[in-house]
């Protein structure tokens, strides 16, 4: 989410894959901003927390719901605590359910990923259904929730996926959405009978080597030229495969595991905030805070003051 990309978090343990999770649970503790390869919507049930993300930094109660796009950085506060159930889907999964929602528009699967970027260009939104409205969803998440606890189920499969689909009819109307042009290709493919058979690709080996290489040393001065030549391809071939892969570009990937590590060291040392910045590879303090505020919300000044730092 070739090998696929897991709808998992670091809040419970390694699973098998599964195209739909759900979790519940309560948090009592601060949570640094984390990123995740998967679509995550997150159903406040009780409590309060301030959410730093990129739509700034934003208060969530109970009968809010939080969006977050694939590989969209994502931190909370807690204000006492707040208990949540959060889905976790696989972006090809969504990607997949927007391509039959259009079908009378989309060429195939691959059309499909442009326009549901171009769709949903918001990777963080907070929808105020409201406490009632997200009350009637807890029976639903709270079968989902049960169903996802001993793993994945081919038996369990068609009723977990009732289930979320009930819970996005009523949730979806909320979601902001951008208006589709529709491509060349995509008026060439509107016509009475069935849509062209999807194309799926695996994950390409040289996208997953790109993401080891920027994983393992973020704070190198990488630009494409140098990533696209370790995996042996041209910057424009690398360029394809990890936006396709990872839905966001080797350069942007890259900002976010930088602000992901700059928020831990501004949260558990006591480094001054420009040689935090540098050991995460940002070498101007203006481009870094640049780039963190949009990652996370705030600026690191801000965010240490938030985490009780120095």
């Amino acid at each position: 989410m070739g090998v696929r990309r897991v709808a998992r978090s670091s809040e419970h343990p390694a699973e098998s894959f599964s195209p739909i999770l759900a979790r519940s649970g309560t948090i009592h503790r601060p949570i640094d901003p984390v990123a995740y390869d998967c679509v995550k919507l997150i159903f406040i049930r009780h409590g309060s927390a301030i959410l730093l993300s990129e739509f700034g930094e934003k208060p969530v109660t109970v009968g809010d719901v939080v969006a977050l796009g694939s590989n969209t950085l994502c931190g909370s506060e807690p204000e006492g605590s707040i208990t949540v159930t959060t889905l976790y889907l696989d972006r090809d999964y969504v990607v997949d359910q927007v391509f039959w929602q259009h079908a009378a528009l989309l060429a195939d699967r691959l059309d499909a990923q442009d326009f549901a970027d171009e769709l949903y260009s918001e990777p963080a939104q907070i929808l105020h259904l409201g406490e009632r409205r997200v009350g009637m969803l807890m029976p639903w998440l709270d079968e989902m929730v049960a169903l996802s606890l001993d793993g994945p189920s081919p038996k369990k499969f068609y009723r977990l996926q009732a289930l979320l689909f009930a819970v996005l009819d009523v949730v979806t109307p909320y979601v902001r959405t951008t208006e589709a042009r529709r491509t060349p290709t995509q008026r060439r493919a509107t016509r009475e009978g069935p849509p062209l058979c999807r194309h799926f690709s695996p994950l390409r080996a040289e996208a997953r080597t790109s993401v080891e290489l920027l994983r393992s040393a973020p704070e190198q001065r990488w630009t494409l030229q140098q990533l696209a030549s370790a995996v042996h391809l041209s910057p424009s071939q690398l360029g394809r495969l990890f936006v396709d892969a990872y839905g966001k570009t080797p350069m942007t990937y890259l900002s976010t595991l930088r602000a992901e590590r700059l928020a831990r060291l501004l949260r558990e040392t006591d480094l001054p905030i420009e040689e935090a910045m540098r050991r995460v590879g940002w070498h101007s303090r203006g481009h870094a805070a640049r780039m963190f505020r949009q990652a996370v919300g705030v600026t690191p000044t801000r965010y240490r003051q938030l985490r009780g730092g120095k």
